[in-house]
């Protein structure tokens, strides 16, 4: 007879589990798993309200298979997976929960693929919420033990945040899929960057190649269409001392949305149209020339309306640093002052500041923000610190010219003109006073 090894044992005693296994995935639709109960392929979990579904797929290739969560209208649009860098390489996978309260993903001969890795005692049920979140719990009503929205692929759904829990480390962003059809992590991420003033970035590895300005109370100050769909969603960014997140949730009425990063590095915001069955692109970045990260240099102006040959400028009061280069459309360099400010070492100054109009504000990953000052105060502060090079309101929500401060006090990088842009006040030597800079 032959000798039984441990994985013979292990087939045995997966097949004897499904076989007593209750069959109600297939007699049924649920949103619930429960122990003792699994969904297998073919099988799957359909939230309440019935816009997400659970089960395995194949993006590409028919002979790998992957769990994961999509949209059940559109089953293309998968929104979380749980073996993304390990499928399974037929159709025999099956999903259970542990009798020590993991979530485990199994193959043909019961090794476990993918798990989430918790303990748990009581009555353990995995649930598909209506959002798309699939929770564990232990039914006592206390908080999630595991859930999918912890865990982001390339797809941001309402409810889901970006950015970090500065308590425990954690940190959430979304991770390209690696291409089409492979949903192992690729090389692009897209989150909110903790340094100076919050805003979102898209890295590519870890060079930051497009970001959206820093948030204004309403929107990023880059990214003013995010205005045209107020009425369907809310949005916020929460900066406190325990967690530095961006995040929207869904109005009542709102289609089905979801926020995407492609493999090839373009992060967009897609709505769900009934009436054609189709995704809306509301938004996306980069959207030109002008959103690649730093196009013009330091205090260099990109203007993506103007002539293909011209889309950087120096700001007013700076000229090329490298004036051949700048002929040749090598403008990463930037730009340098033409007049040296009159510090005074904060005692006296002729120096004041050019208005500029209508701007994706700059790189603030070394800028300050106080919010409990005016705009006003936020001018003499800045006049009295021979360090600050320009200030702009931090919160425009109340109308005007806004309140709270942003100061900078290194070059100003990735500038570029936005249609509904923000006002930057640039610290100017008195030759340069006078005038306002507009697109």
């Amino acid at each position: 007879m032959e000798e039984l090894t441990s994985s013979h044992i292990l087939s045995l005693l997966l097949c004897s589990f499904l076989a007593l296994s209750p069959i109600a995935f297939a007699a049924e639709v649920t949103d619930t798993l429960g122990k003792g109960q699994n969904v297998s392929d073919g099988e799957t979990l359909v939230s309440a309200g019935g816009s997400y579904t659970l089960g395995f797929f194949s993006p590409g290739v028919a002979a790998k298979r992957y769990l994961g969560i999509w949209f059940t209208m559109s089953e293309d649009v998968v929104s979380w997976v749980a073996n993304a860098d390990r499928p399974l390489t037929d159709a025999f996978g099956v999903l259970v929960i542990s009798g020590t309260g993991s979530l485990l993903l199994l193959d043909s001969s019961g090794q476990v693929v993918w798990s989430s890795n918790t303990t748990g005692t009581g009555f353990m049920t995995a649930q598909l919420l209506n959002s798309g979140n699939l929770v564990l719990s232990d039914g006592s009503g206390g908080a999630a033990m595991w859930q999918s929205f912890d865990h982001l692929s390339n797809t941001q759904l309402p409810g889901m945040k970006i950015g970090r829990n500065l308590w425990t480390g954690a940190e959430w962003r979304l991770t390209s899929w690696r291409s089409l059809n492979d949903p192992s992590p690729g090389n692009f991420h897209y989150t909110t960057n903790l340094e100076g003033v919050p805003q979102n970035v898209l890295l590519d590895g870890d060079k930051v190649i497009y970001r959206t300005g820093p948030w204004n109370g309403q929107w990023f100050s880059g990214v003013t269409e995010m205005a045209t769909y107020s009425d369907m969603f809310a949005y916020q960014l929460t900066n406190t001392p325990s967690e530095v997140t961006y995040g929207y949730v869904a109005k009542p009425g709102a289609p089905l949305s979801h926020l995407l990063l492609t493999h090839d590095g373009v992060f967009r915001r897609l709505v769900w149209e009934p009436s054609s069955r189709a995704w809306k692109v509301f938004f996306q970045g980069p959207r030109d020339i002008c959103d690649d990260y730093g196009k013009c240099g330091v205090f260099g102006m990109c203007n993506a309306n103007a002539p293909s040959t011209s889309f950087c400028s120096c700001i007013k009061g700076f000229s090329p640093t490298s004036p051949v280069q700048w002929k040749m459309r090598g403008t990463s360099s930037g730009c340098r002052r033409n007049v040296m400010l009159d510090c005074g070492n904060g005692t006296s100054t002729t120096d004041g500041f050019v208005v500029m109009h209508g701007l994706k504000l700059p790189d603030t990953r070394n800028a300050s923000a106080d919010a409990s000052i005016t705009l006003e105060e936020c001018s003499a502060k800045c006049l009295a610190n021979c360090s600050c090079l320009g200030y702009a309101a931090l919160d425009i929500r109340g109308g005007g010219v806004g309140t709270g401060c942003i100061i900078w006090k290194d070059d100003l990088m990735d500038l570029r003109y936005v249609d509904g842009g923000q006002t930057l006040y640039l610290r100017s030597a008195k030759s340069e006073l006078g005038t306002s800079s507009s697109p």
